[in-house]
């Protein structure tokens, strides 16, 4: 549950930390693309009812990328948005600040899974009250093509992610991915999984702020690892089709499910960076159904929760 009396926040050591992290990741990014980030910086009036200011950054067209977003913002509002407040009435009324970094990678290769990750930190404060604050995040892989030694290695990084927080930490925090990145009108999983937590604040602040460095900081070797082991894999129009259908699923999850994106557009966020995560290219078709034994029907195998490690 969110905490209010231990060890107090340090909010300046958090937006630090997030901006460097976006930085190293673009970099990174960039130098394995060819293609420079377009960042596009932005502030909020104050006088707005959702106040801040942060950076949208986006590479498009590129050699590696179709589209990657990787955004960092810091926003302060009134009144918490029904999205946050929902499951802690208690909260209702008070006034938050909330930043973040968030990500969504979407590769030109199919047989390159997309990726999402987000590290983000929430405080809920009141006059003459102790702020209460947490820490959510977490990362998780969509492949189009599953890889098996490329999930383990991908879930390896998460565990090992979370091993300095206790070894209880990555069966809790996988199992809370698997449950929330779950398609209920499909019955499916959105991927294979990885890490998801949220109200997180155990063991108070420097414990809490130190498993949100862990999860940032473990992020890129783990997916550069599978990049570079995909990204020369050749693929034709069968790949292309397949992986713009499932794209599709991921765009219905975003749009029907996900917290982050209702938490933005209710509390008046900047639509065009709340939505940065939407693929340039989706594809639906009524009642797709892929060919038995092929490839691509082997995917439905892993669209369930299951041990990988």
């Amino acid at each position: 549950m969110p905490s209010s009396t231990q060890d107090s926040p340090d909010a300046a050591a958090v937006e630090t930390y997030l901006r460097d992290l976006q930085t190293r990741i673009c970099d990174a990014l960039s130098a394995a693309d060819g293609k420079s980030f377009a960042a596009d910086q932005w502030r909020k009036p104050d006088d707005a009812p959702l106040r801040g200011n942060g950076i949208t950054r986006i590479l498009e067209g590129g050699a590696l990328f179709e589209r990657a977003g990787v955004g960092f913002s810091l926003v302060a509002g009134d009144q918490l948005p029904p999205s946050a407040s929902a499951q802690r009435p208690e909260l209702a009324g008070r006034s938050f600040r909330a930043m973040g970094v968030s990500l969504v990678l979407h590769p030109r290769n199919p047989y390159i899974p997309t990726v999402h990750m987000n590290v983000r930190m929430f405080l809920a404060e009141k006059p003459g009250g102790e702020p209460v604050w947490w820490f959510g995040g977490g990362f998780d892989l969509t492949p189009y093509y599953v890889f098996e030694d490329d999930a383990r290695s991908w879930h390896a990084a998460a565990r090992d992610a979370c091993a300095p927080s206790g070894a209880a930490v990555y069966p809790r925090l996988k199992k809370h991915c698997d449950d929330y990145f779950y398609l209920k009108h499909r019955n499916e999983t959105r991927g294979i999984g990885g890490l998801f937590f949220d109200d997180w604040s155990e063991g108070g602040f420097d414990a809490s702020f130190a498993l949100q460095r862990q999860v940032g900081d473990a992020f890129l070797p783990a997916y550069l690892a599978i990049v570079g082991r995909r990204r020369d894999t050749p693929y034709g129009e069968r790949e292309r089709h397949w992986q713009l259908m499932r794209r599709g699923r991921y765009v219905e999850f975003n749009l029907v499910f996900d917290r982050g994106t209702l938490f933005g557009l209710q509390s008046g966020g900047r639509t065009e960076s709340i939505l940065m995560s939407m693929p340039p290219l989706a594809s639906w078709q009524y009642d797709h159904q892929p060919e038995a034994g092929s490839a691509e029907a082997q995917l439905a195998r892993y669209l369930k929760p299951r041990e990988w490690l």
